[in-house]
């Protein structure tokens, strides 16, 4: 059939199954818009208050559902407001593919109106972009776009379509969706060499995160964990991987991660790594960790291998296919001396935990849990809020934690959270402070315009808490722009925007809140008061080892 580029680019997108794209309109991009409306009753868009919550819309609807998620934006700033929700994609591996409108060909080069190099721009925060210059090339460019940003370790993709390339003609011809580039296991020898490392370990440690969500490998690690009697820590990407309750499970591992987690990994003579990267979270200071310990490493991507530290064993691979061909080489072992030690960081852990009563962090998560069912998106923003919610919400389901984890995005939450509600296709919770919603609270106009069920969970101190943390503790109480002192009413304001909400200060009240939040056909924002001065820990110095973790206030 013979369609305008426009037209081709929405038929490849319904062609691809996808059912939803978020997006805001512009001169240079209003063909596919026309387009959009043609189509309106095989493909939802969603209108954001601003290209930013499109981009993030788009990775909480991948990082929910595994699928693509879509975003739209028109040429210049519109294209150029998508860059962070792209880098956000980029650093912790979400399949996105984000389609810009450019200026026609013939004015590319002139600085023409609302003219930008998107793809230059975004060259170091994609897999692949591309600049259609021939509408022929154009649905397969969609196509090629879309297997790329699920295979291999996912990622964003950009795809810039000029304007006379949208309204160009050109025959285009149905396809069936694509699919991944082949997976495949580790060379045999590899395989061999990591089964003999690890049958010949006494301490074993398996770490994992966002990868083996990615590759489904959950099965197989936790029969892995069962084979060699292994605890099992996690990256901030890997939670909701396996059950929090998981009893061989000690948490998040890191900077800000659960004690028995960071010390089990510090003390075992064997970490077994499958989809996660050694980032200086995860390490502290490099000369210091894992000294002595031998690294099995499995990822996807070959860059991550000893990139950071050493790996005894690097296995370039998906990490699926690779614990299939694994299992059958490990010896199964039980570890009592091991499962006792183990249990002795669990017991320290237990008591440095916070149990105040009242009004506490850790208390308001605990009290969110009662009200979350088994499959509720838990999305964060990125602060003290987030790692309160990575160290004690309670996950049964995969795919049920989202946050930027890489490159720690104030403002992810509110896109982020409307586009994992479309994803999962039911009510989602937001988690965040009072400084990351102050960044995109606009995009409570998208979600009560759109309907989207969702409580706002606001942990309001007033500070910009982690960094007044690190004030507090490295820098002599110096509170240089940390304070907020703004007047802003939460409340007032999610009902100006059509939303609704309520303003609490104890347990009960927020028990009560949460109650109304979940029953609330549309958007629920709780304002939440907490202490200034509350602390995230454990908690790494800068520049530390695991032996100078703080687990108490004055240590």
């Amino acid at each position: 059939m013979l369609l305008s580029g426009a037209d081709i680019i929405v038929r490849t997108l319904i062609e691809q199954k996808c059912d939803v794209v978020f997006g805001f309109p512009g001169g240079q991009i209003i063909d596919v818009y026309d387009s959009l409306y043609k189509y309106r009753d095989e493909i939802k868009h969603v209108l954001t208050a601003h290209e930013q919550g499109a981009a993030h819309a788009a990775d909480g609807y991948s990082r929910t559902t595994g699928r693509v998620g879509v975003a739209i934006a028109t040429s210049g700033p519109g294209a150029t407001n998508l860059v962070t929700g792209i880098a956000t994609a980029h650093l912790d591996s979400i399949p996105m593919v984000a389609i810009t409108g450019n200026v026609s060909t013939g004015q590319i080069g002139t600085d023409s109106f609302q003219e930008i190099d998107i793809t230059g721009i975004t060259l170091p925060i994609t897999k692949h972009n591309y600049f259609v210059s021939n509408v022929e090339q154009l649905a397969d460019t969609i196509r090629e776009a879309f297997r790329l940003a699920v295979s291999g370790r996912p990622g964003p993709v950009l795809v810039d379509v000029p304007k006379d390339v949208q309204t160009a003609m050109c025959e285009y011809q149905p396809q069936p969706p694509v699919s991944p580039e082949d997976k495949f296991a580790a060379k045999d020898v590899r395989i061999t060499q990591a089964a003999e490392c690890i049958n010949s370990c006494d301490r074993p440690y398996i770490f994992f995160g966002g990868g083996v969500i990615s590759s489904e490998a959950q099965q197989e690690m936790l029969e892995l964990a069962e084979l060699i009697d292994a605890p099992m820590g996690c990256s901030m990407m890997g939670l909701s991987a396996v059950p929090s309750d998981h009893p061989r499970f000690l948490g998040m591992q890191g900077m800000h991660g659960h004690y028995a987690s960071s010390m089990a990994m510090h003390k075992a003579d064997c970490i077994i790594s499958l989809g996660v990267r050694f980032n200086d979270r995860v390490t502290g200071d490099r000369a210091r960790f894992a000294s002595g310990t031998k690294i099995i490493h499995i990822d996807i991507d070959g860059s991550e291998l000893s990139k950071a530290v050493s790996a005894s064993h690097g296995l370039r691979a998906d990490i699926k296919l690779t614990l299939q061909k694994l299992l059958p080489l490990i010896n199964k072992v039980e570890r009592p001396l091991w499962r006792q030690a183990v249990e002795q960081l669990r017991a320290t852990e237990n008591r440095t935990l916070d149990r105040r009563a009242g009004m506490t962090p850790k208390n308001v998560i605990l009290k969110l849990n009662e009200h979350l069912g088994e499959t509720t998106p838990i999305v964060t923003d990125v602060g003290q809020h987030q790692v309160w919610t990575a160290q004690n919400v309670v996950f049964r389901r995969t795919r049920r934690f989202v946050s930027s984890g890489g490159l720690g995005t104030m403002g992810f939450g509110m896109g982020a959270a409307i586009g994992s509600a479309f994803g999962a296709k039911e009510r989602a919770v937001l988690v965040t402070g009072d400084g990351s919603f102050g960044m995109t609270l606009n995009e409570l106009a998208t979600a009560v315009s759109n309907s989207v069920p969702m409580v706002i969970l606001i942990m309001n101190n007033g500070v910009l808490g982690m960094v007044r943390q690190w004030q507090t503790l490295f820098f002599e109480r110096h509170y240089s722009q940390t304070t907020l002192e703004r007047k802003t009413d939460f409340v007032a304001l999610a009902k100006a925007f059509g939303a609704e909400g309520e303003r609490v200060d104890d347990l009960e009240g927020l028990d009560k809140a949460l109650k109304n939040g979940f029953n609330y056909p549309g958007p629920y924002v709780i304002d939440c008061a907490i202490d200034k001065d509350e602390f995230v820990l454990p908690m790494l110095p800068p520049g530390g080892s695991m032996d100078d973790i703080i687990v108490k206030v004055g240590q």
